[in-house]
């Protein structure tokens, strides 16, 4: 399959595609600061729960590879490294895997003996390590899920959580991609995903390169279109999954979820075990990240509301967990009651 590379170690910094101008334009860009990582993450040219945990990981081995070229010893590379784990685990709140791969990073960091040669070689394999284990998670989860996506299926999914999303084949997509290798055919509804049309932008430009049948909706389409009977299934990822199973996912995936319950058709939320944050009891404790203004009452530029004119702009919604047919995890298919059984340390 022809699945895009949304973000690569490099001998010149981190290499990234910049998801902010997709479908128009595919741009790489080489970043070699701290700060030019924090950016790319706040203002989403890497995005996806899983890819900007990858993403956060690349950050902290990179300041020890960048700050390492300066005299200063092991102490003070260790005291720069954790200014920019912070720096790095504050832009985007919600997303609990960027706060567990930067919390692996410190871990490293702190445990390893040794110069700051040492130190910087320690953080670059963890952060390498990180990202190709996730690369495995994406195929276990495509493995598991495929078993819900038969020969003919039609599913729909919101947001973005693909190959884009992550360091291998996605998450939510992952079932969809391993059904199309094993030859069955198979139909993807994407919604758009307002306000920034992660769905039509990305989705829709993924899985078309992919080879794969793929009809974009708006999002306000949804309960209608499964109101016709044609939709096997819907598979969304997933930000953060408290220990009950309420999910936060990007806004507008709890009214998908809701419409399923309604129409009767499966609803799977798919995502790997570093997503799951069993320190939350419920979704009430999830931290809900809210945006600009900008985002909802512009687009591209281009003024869409009256000046003046306020908006509210979260960027995810919490889809409580008997909304939820099951999680399609690394680990396997679990249900709400699973969860903590099953995924506790």
């Amino acid at each position: 399959m022809n699945l895009p590379r949304p973000i690569a170690w490099t001998d010149e910094g981190i290499e990234i595609l910049d998801q902010t101008l997709l479908p128009g334009r595919e741009q790489y860009l080489v970043l070699d600061t701290v700060a030019g990582m924090a950016e790319a993450i706040s203002q989403l040219r890497v995005r996806g729960a899983p890819l900007i945990g990858i993403a956060g990981a690349y950050g902290v081995a990179l300041a020890a590879r960048c700050d390492g070229r300066t005299s200063g010893g092991r102490d003070a590379l260790l005291a720069r490294v954790e200014r920019a784990a912070h720096e790095l685990v504050v832009t985007r709140p919600t997303a609990v895997n960027l706060r567990w791969a930067i919390e692996r990073m410190l871990a490293v960091a702190r445990a390893t003996a040794g110069d700051e040669v040492e130190l910087a070689a320690a953080l670059e394999a963890e952060a390498r390590a990180i990202h190709e284990e996730d690369r495995e998670m994406c195929a276990r989860i495509g493995r598991f899920g495929a078993a819900f996506v038969p020969d003919g299926a039609t599913v729909l999914t919101h947001c973005n959580a693909g190959a884009l999303a992550t360091g291998g084949m996605g998450t939510a997509l992952a079932p969809i991609y391993t059904a199309h290798a094993a030859g069955r055919a198979v139909r993807v509804i994407a919604d758009e995903t307002r306000p920034l049309l992660q769905g039509s932008r990305l989705t829709a430009w993924e899985l078309s390169r992919a080879g794969i049948d793929v009809t974009v909706i708006a999002d306000n389409m949804a309960a209608s279109r499964l109101r016709r009977g044609d939709v096997s299934a819907i598979f969304v990822g997933a930000d953060r999954i408290a220990a009950n199973g309420d999910t936060a996912n990007k806004i507008g995936t709890y009214p998908l979820a809701l419409a399923a319950r309604a129409h009767g058709v499966p609803f799977y939320v798919a995502a790997p075990r570093s997503t799951f944050d069993l320190a939350i009891a419920t979704g009430e404790g999830i931290p809900i990240e809210e945006r600009r203004a900008e985002e909802v009452v512009a687009w591209n530029g281009t003024r869409t509301a009256p000046q003046g004119v306020a908006a509210w702009n979260p960027a995810f919604d919490v889809t409580p967990a008997e909304l939820v047919t099951g999680f399609i995890t690394d680990a396997g298919v679990l249900s709400a009651h699973e969860i903590a059984a099953r995924l506790r340390d």
